[in-house]
């Protein structure tokens, strides 16, 4: 996945602050040389890395005299950690809101960019992602310079059920798009896409004809189509059809594949134009918004809740009632082993409508960028083996706590696993170790759900902060309150987990993923399994 490295890389520059015991200008030094070369790597322009240490070393040193007597060595890494985030933030937001398509008028949306970037297949991908959201879309195909592109767009949006309109006679990609639009807008299409043909700066022809284009259908938005792995030479091409189509956003492709994608980044800072979508595989649906917050917070292993939101909300659509329930068990802050292993099947289910589960799992906040790590079918296999674990338990068991799966000593502490855990893994034809570590990945969980839900939880801190019960739908937190409520998130769990040696969810040696390599006993003592 393009951006793993580069995500990995800034964990690791990161990490040296914690490892740090005290946090001064050499330590400061150390981190930023480590996150300008991950930079520097990624084809991140030359230029920006170094505006970028410049800004965080003045930023960082400031906030830290500032607070040099007030705050401990822990606060100062949080400083110095926002600071950062804030900075690779800035890299990807040039601060302008990008053109929101309005249902009940015709919005011309018209797609430019280099030849082989994706141009025509992200055309249908944009077509399918409004259609869902209720708009009517539409295709007019203008690209009259590639051979076979009218039979790819007809092929891609007789696949989508989405209205198109090209021919195979016309030779004027001006009359083409004129006649496409005109024909669109009399039958009240929401959102008409112009596909264009392919150029680059040294075709002063094509560009040429771009621009007639332009002042024939008088798009809304023009919107630059980029490969994540055109490198350095994102910004002079980026520059060149700013000059002359001044396009409104950028949609990078082929964020799949194992291309660098630091171009795209450049040309957002060259031209100030906003990201919009990413291109994330080949289906039609492989089309995800992008958000300059959630997009870096999820590069550095922290989550992305809007996305996964986003995600939970197609499942939740499928079983409301039971989702509302889950939601109140959430905020009362109770989680089951029968709960939490309904997560489990949610998000397999959400692998099959919305793709591969590691991208699922980069949205949770506390999976690194290891998580899930080897192939998608080995991925399956073990999330199966975890519902075979399940699916051997007891009525009583799943409905517990999971504190009847250990013997308990007169203190009232954890002595020693009970006879369950061997009878669950006779029928489940698993491991005991297996068990164990379903058992102590499920009272992660269950204490996240903890500090989540309950008068002192988080939810609640969120909602005195004015967000609120969820005001989406079934129960779910709307786009407002999801920027609330990352605001306030549960601090400890990801100290916990360090405790624990789980660095970020990643797969212990041939178990279950999600586990160090602890002795999972220890690990139930350490969170509190209690009754």
């Amino acid at each position: 996945m393009v951006l793993a490295d580069l995500g990995r890389k800034l964990n690791a520059a990161l990490s040296q602050l914690n490892a740090a015991p005290v946090v001064d200008e050499k330590v400061l030094d150390a981190m930023l040389k480590e996150i300008c070369a991950a930079l520097l790597e990624s084809d991140v322009n030359v230029k920006l890395v170094s505006s970028l240490r410049q800004k965080v070393k003045a930023k960082a040193k400031a906030a830290l005299e500032n607070n040099a007597e007030k705050t401990r060595d822990t606060n100062h890494r949080n400083i110095v950690q926002r600071v950062v985030f804030d900075e690779l933030v800035q890299l990807v937001d040039p601060g302008v809101e990008p053109y929101k398509p309005k249902k009940g008028q015709s919005n011309v949306i018209m797609a430019v960019g280099l030849q082989g970037n994706g141009k025509t297949t992200t055309c249908t991908k944009l077509a399918v992602h409004y259609q869902k959201r209720g708009l009517k879309s539409c295709i007019v195909c203008a690209d009259t310079f590639r051979a076979g592109a009218f039979d790819q767009t007809r092929q891609s949006a007789t696949k989508a059920k989405i209205a198109y309109f090209g021919s195979y006679t016309e030779t004027d990609p001006v009359a083409i798009a004129a006649q496409g639009v005109a024909k669109f807008k009399k039958e009240r299409f929401d959102v008409i896409i112009v596909d264009t043909s392919g150029r680059h700066k040294q075709e002063s022809e094509l560009f040429q004809e771009m621009v007639l284009i332009g002042k024939a259908v008088q798009p809304n938005m023009t919107v630059l189509v980029l490969d994540a792995s055109i490198g350095q030479a994102a910004e002079a091409q980026s520059r060149a059809f700013k000059e002359s189509a001044d396009f409104g956003a950028i949609i990078v492709t082929k964020m799949d594949g194992h291309a660098k994608g630091g171009g795209a980044i450049s040309a957002v800072a060259a031209t100030k134009t906003p990201i919009i979508f990413m291109g994330v595989g080949e289906h039609l649906t492989d089309l995800d918004r992008f958000s300059p917050k959630p997009f870096i917070s999820k590069l550095l292993g922290m989550g992305d809740m809007e996305g996964l939101m986003e995600h939970m909300k197609d499942v939740a659509a499928q079983n409301p009632d039971r989702q509302k329930e889950m939601v109140k068990k959430l905020e009362e802050g109770k989680l089951s082993i029968r709960d939490w292993k309904e997560q489990i099947q949610t998000v397999m289910n959400m692998q099959v409508l919305r793709g591969p589960m590691s991208k699922i799992a980069s949205m949770i906040p506390g999976m690194s960028q290891d998580f899930l790590a080897g192939s998608e079918e080995e991925t399956s296999k073990r999330m199966k083996r975890m519902i075979y674990i399940t699916d051997s338990m007891n009525g009583f068991e799943l409905d517990s706590d999971g504190s009847c799966f250990m013997e308990w000593g007169k203190d009232g502490k954890p002595a020693s696993l009970s006879w369950r855990v061997t009878r669950v893994a006779r029928g489940s034809g698993t491991s005991v170790r297996e068990v164990e570590e379903l058992l102590c990945q499920y009272r992660v969980m269950a204490n996240m759900a903890k500090q989540a839900g309950g008068k002192k939880g988080w939810l609640q801190q969120a909602q005195k902060l004015g967000a609120g019960r969820g005001r989406g739908a079934n129960g779910m937190p709307s786009p407002v309150q999801l920027a609330q409520l990352q605001v306030c998130p549960p601090s400890s769990v990801p100290q916990m987990m360090q405790q624990m040696g789980m660095g970020g969810m990643g797969g212990g040696g041939g178990g279950l993923p999600g586990l160090g390599g602890g002795n999972p006993l220890d690990m139930l003592k350490m969170l509190g399994g209690g009754r």
